[in-house]
């Protein structure tokens, strides 16, 4: 939810060209991380919730690209930028570690 709230206090000062492009596309981003997480908890099995846990994983990964598209391109909050890129990164090794502890790799392979 800190990244959420981090990407529109951030998103707020991008110029207007960028309001219905990279702008749009990073809030959806940033919400789908604790969206998926919140839509997996209340699934019936490990392996579910382990499915909507990648989900939020890959919307960490798109956002961290988005991030760094922004700071090619946008002058502004290069600081910010880099700090919200490092809550990202923090993001998805809490993510993985998660779900690794959710289902052990090996229980996966023998379930596919």
């Amino acid at each position: 939810m800190e990244i959420v709230k981090e990407i529109y206090n951030l998103t707020k000062e991008f110029p207007k060209e960028e309001r219905y492009l990279l702008k749009a596309q990073m809030i959806r981003s940033a919400i789908s991380i604790p969206s998926n997480i919140a839509e997996g908890t209340g699934r019936k099995s490990r392996k579910d919730f382990s499915r909507f846990l990648e989900i939020s994983l890959g919307s960490c990964f798109e956002l961290k690209t988005q991030l760094i598209i922004a700071k090619w391109n946008i002058s502004s909050n290069k600081k910010n930028m880099t700090a919200l890129t490092q809550l990202v990164q923090e993001e998805q090794k809490m993510l993985r570690s998660f779900i690794k502890r959710l289902i052990p790799k090996e229980k996966l392979e023998t379930n596919n």
